[in-house]
């Protein structure tokens, strides 16, 4: 039930799906290393700064009551997933998740150091000498160097990563700081340097549930057995099919380039992270051997039985399961933005004082007290104007004067009375609202209800 991990060397190769695998490294890390960086309204672009619970993204600020956004984020990913996958297997693993993009990243670094595959399999086998030494130090420095980075970069998105570079120059870091730069890049260094495939393997779940997501449309990396087999090596130029041979050459270079060390020819394997590896290294066999490209190439369940034509698959790809998950995507999507679009940056919640229900002011009114706390999400001050209805002559007083004047992306606190005359209201709990409104612009408003209680 266990087994020694071997450790796999992939082959580098080039071809069409090597150059998207390098693109989707570039694309995602310039995002994730560079966004920390960039600047809005004198503070970074995006801020996640707990301290304060408030979360910068560009020109928004959102608080711990924008909860719902984050909850639409990840719907629209969970179905973005799964409509990916229904389209065309495990395509994210292959070309965007980060254990794959940070496992490239480590992978080139060793190539760029060790060599390629043959000698990097021959320099771990070699005995312990000083250029062995020397190599594997080097590797691992630049490994660690690029996990620290890394944990560093994390870290940014918390505290402004130009203060935080300061701080860990000068040794000046706070504990939890230190901790999330060492601990991520500790992960980071762990995860896509010693266990790489491990992860994929045994660790991630979606390499466990992906099939339940796949049908018979679903393009994914296939071997054309019918057109391969029987495998067999052969001389360039040689009647291969006289010999009753089918065009696998049998030359294992699918097995190296895969980073999960599968023989994608045994079939579709959880193991496969679809990054096409295999289909780079088999057409560069093709084509060496003057053979058309294919025998390993995305394609479907269907097609590869016969149900459909090669020409067809497409058609059959974009079927209704698909087109629905795309129509419940745009339709949450769509939603979410128009929700951001009409999003008022202001926000209210008010609260009764307990300790007292209702007590009479000295001109006769009664009065009842509350906390009311007023939220500017923009990064501008504003002020703010507070009037109330559901009762005849209902008037506020507020501790501070009108308009109340709130800092940019402050919370603000004030204490207020509701006043009525006795005639104007009955015994028990009435209903009320309070309306807070912007003064320099009226759209911006909001209504909280409370209750007037008389006894």
């Amino acid at each position: 039930m266990y087994a020694v991990r071997k450790k796999i060397q992939p082959r580098s190769v080039s071809g069409i799906f090597a150059s998207l695998r390098v693109w989707g490294v570039v694309l995602t890390q310039l995002v994730f290393y560079g966004l920390p960086w960039l600047t809005w309204n004198d503070r970074p672009a995006v801020l996640f700064d707990l301290l304060t619970r408030r979360f910068y993204i560009f020109g928004t600020v959102f608080f711990p009551q924008d909860f719902i956004y984050l909850t639409g984020l990840l719907v629209i990913s969970a179905l973005g997933l799964f409509l990916f996958t229904a389209v065309a297997g495990r395509i994210w693993c292959g070309y965007a998740c980060p254990q794959t993009v940070y496992t490239e990243l480590f992978m080139w670094i060793e190539q760029f150091i060790e060599g390629d595959r043959p000698k990097r399999i021959k320099l771990d086998k070699a005995d312990w000498d000083a250029r062995k030494i020397f190599l594997k130090t080097a590797k691992h420095a630049a490994w660690i160097a690029l996990s620290l980075w890394t944990g560093f970069t994390f870290v940014g998105y918390f505290t402004p990563i130009r203060e935080l570079a300061v701080e860990f120059v000068s040794f000046g870091m706070g504990p939890w700081e230190t901790f999330w730069v060492f601990f991520y890049g500790f992960a980071t260094y762990g995860n896509a340097g010693w266990m790489r495939e491990q992860v994929c393997l045994y660790m991630c779940p979606y390499a466990r549930f992906q099939s339940v997501m796949f049908d018979p449309d679903t393009l994914i990396i296939t071997y054309d057995e019918k057109r391969g087999e029987p495998r067999g090596q052969r001389r360039k130029g040689a009647d291969y099919r006289a010999d009753g041979k089918g065009d696998c050459v049998d030359c294992g270079i699918c097995v190296q380039v895969c980073p999960t060390g599968i023989d994608i020819r045994k079939g579709l394997q959880y193991e496969c992270i679809g990054c096409a590896a295999c289909i780079d290294g088999c057409n560069q066999v093709m084509d060496k051997m003057g053979y058309p490209r294919g025998l390993i190439r995305y394609s479907t369940e269907n097609v590869m039985l016969g149900k459909f034509a090669e020409r067809t698959m497409m058609a059959h790809v974009f079927r209704p399961r698909v087109l629905l998950y795309t129509a419940i995507l745009t339709a949450i999507t769509v939603t979410l933005g128009v929700a951001l679009y009409m999003r008022t940056p202001l926000k209210a919640n008010i609260m009764r004082d307990r300790m007292t229900l209702v007590r009479e002011t000295d001109d006769g009114l009664l009065e009842n007290v509350y906390r009311m706390q007023i939220i500017n999400m923009d990064e501008k001050p504003h002020r703010y104007k507070l009037t109330a209805s559901g009762l005849e002559g209902l008037k506020v007083v507020t501790a501070e004067a009108q308009p109340l004047e709130v800092h940019a992306a402050e919370t603000h606190n004030v204490s207020i009375s509701l006043r009525v005359a006795p005639d104007d209201v009955k015994p028990g709990s009435t209903q009320v609202h309070i309306q807070v409104q912007d003064v320099d612009n009226p759209a911006f408003s909001v209504n909280e209800k409370t209750s007037f209680i008389v006894k």
